[in-house]
């Protein structure tokens, strides 16, 4: 087994950075989601479609290690994340992923300066202010660095939230519905700067929706069906 620290540099040179193998998973006796085998290669940003109800955060949580599958197994930089006792599913979450949440997670007592130099400290074990105040800036929010997240507005939280996610220069950034509660303007503009700062720190995306407006960005595209009721 990888240790922590060597994590995010197994076997992640080749190869695809997520593959999932013969994956479903069940709930309370009734399949909630089911790909099969799939691969996301680094760099090629895939979004993750289907109605409600067809098990894209079910997918979501198996990728990132917060469930363990049914059936099959997921890995990620190399790493079977399904076979990895919960130690080890923390770190290489920490060093290989950054989340964009349905909900923004922001901590509240935090600014938004503060929320992202948690994410560093914790990813990396130290802090860079001037790494921290670029990607605050790159995002747009240098005006609000010193807010918290209850006076940021809806669009200014998920903007925070993603620059939370990349600053540790993750190698896969997993957003869940980011932008489901935009109209089509503010849309257009949460995956278009999700796609500049991806792009400028290596990221790749993989983004889960069932917001038809954004699927013409991504050219790989993983789309499950809401399950059959029996």
């Amino acid at each position: 087994m990888s240790s922590p620290d060597t994590l995010t540099h197994s076997k992640t040179a080749q190869g695809p950075l997520v593959e999932a193998r013969g994956l479903s998973h069940v709930r309370d006796g009734r399949t909630v989601m089911a790909i099969g085998d799939w691969q996301l290669k680094p760099g090629a940003h895939a979004l993750l479609l289907g109605p409600s109800g067809s098990g894209k955060t079910t997918f979501i949580n198996i990728v990132t290690g917060l469930l363990t599958p049914s059936h099959g197994t997921i890995s990620v930089a190399g790493e079977v994340m399904s076979a990895l006792p919960p130690a080890a599913r923390d770190a290489l979450r920490r060093c290989t992923i950054g989340l964009v949440f349905q909900t923004l997670r922001l901590i509240p007592a935090l600014s938004v300066t503060d929320n992202l130099a948690l994410a560093q400290q914790l990813a990396l074990g130290h802090v860079d202010r001037a790494a921290i105040a670029g990607m605050i800036d790159r995002v747009g929010l240098s005006h609000r660095a010193a807010a918290r997240p209850r006076q940021l507005s809806q669009g200014e939280g998920q903007r925070a939230a993603i620059a939370r996610a990349l600053i540790t220069r993750p190698r896969l950034v997993v957003a869940d519905e980011p932008t489901s509660a935009l109209d089509d303007a503010n849309a257009a503009r949460m995956i278009d700067l999700m796609f500049d700062v991806a792009d400028a720190t290596g990221a790749t995306l993989l983004v889960a929706t069932h917001d038809g407006r954004i699927a013409h960005r991504f050219a790989n595209r993983l789309n499950l069906m809401a399950p059959v009721a029996a």
